[in-house]
């Protein structure tokens, strides 16, 4: 695994419109974890405030924001993001040079720390859909073409699934951020994620932030379902 400040690679997603659901559950898995995930589920509920309370947990925190838009629109809401306290957040890749340009010099006159990465290919999709939204695949290959934009805009990393981490790291080198969602323990469910893989593989592989919602969240014990995957990882 790249050493990228990240002694625990598990990040839980915390995928809920409740905010004392989302507290409860990350009080929970705090100390088994490295950080945490928020998305837009919670986002869009919860707001400024609920991500600000997220973040005074302690723990590092990945707000999910997924900003897709045209640059100017995307930097004011990077420059907003980058007030809350957030250690990442993320943008799509398939907006483009200057989006991806704007976003991270927006952020970085705000917190030159945050780390902003960007989303390749969503782990729900497989190849025939990349065809039907007129993408060129196959997924591994587009995956790498987004990394290398990233990476020349200047990005600290990318979002893609465990499958293209070896191609991802080839390309880019050790120094570019890696978070993987649908990361599986074994004989969890894969639900709506196709291309996945196990916490262990992912690792070894050379993830940076493994990213883990409803193995964890749904368990019928969270803070021992967390324990279990980091004595995984050992």
């Amino acid at each position: 695994m790249a050493g990228l400040g990240f002694a625990n690679p598990v990040f839980v997603a915390i995928d809920t419109p409740d905010l004392g659901h989302a507290l409860s559950l990350a009080r929970a898995v705090r100390p088994h974890v490295g950080g945490l995930k928020v998305g837009l589920e919670f986002l869009t509920a919860q707001g400024p405030d609920g991500l600000r309370a997220i973040v005074d947990l302690g723990l590092p925190v990945f707000a999910d924001t997924k900003f897709h838009d045209i640059p100017n629109t995307v930097a004011g809401a990077a420059r907003e993001i980058a007030k809350l306290g957030a250690t990442i957040f993320n943008v799509h890749a398939s907006g483009g040079e200057a989006m991806l340009r704007a976003a991270k010099d927006a952020a970085a006159s705000v917190d030159p720390k945050i780390r902003v990465i960007a989303v390749t290919v969503l782990t729900s999709l497989a190849d025939p859909d990349l065809d039907s939204v007129g993408q060129r695949g196959p997924a591994l290959d587009q995956v790498v073409r987004l990394g290398g934009l990233a990476q020349r805009c200047g990005l600290d990393g990318v979002v893609c699934s465990a499958w293209e981490i070896a191609a991802l790291r080839k390309a880019a080198g050790p120094d570019f951020l890696l978070a993987v969602p649908g990361i599986r323990p074994e004989g969890a469910e894969l639900a709506d994620q196709r291309r996945v893989m196990t916490p262990r593989q992912a690792a070894a592989a050379g993830a940076d932030i493994l990213v883990i919602g409803r193995p964890i969240t749904a368990a019928c014990d969270p803070a021992e379902a967390a324990r279990a995957v980091a004595l995984s990882l050992r």
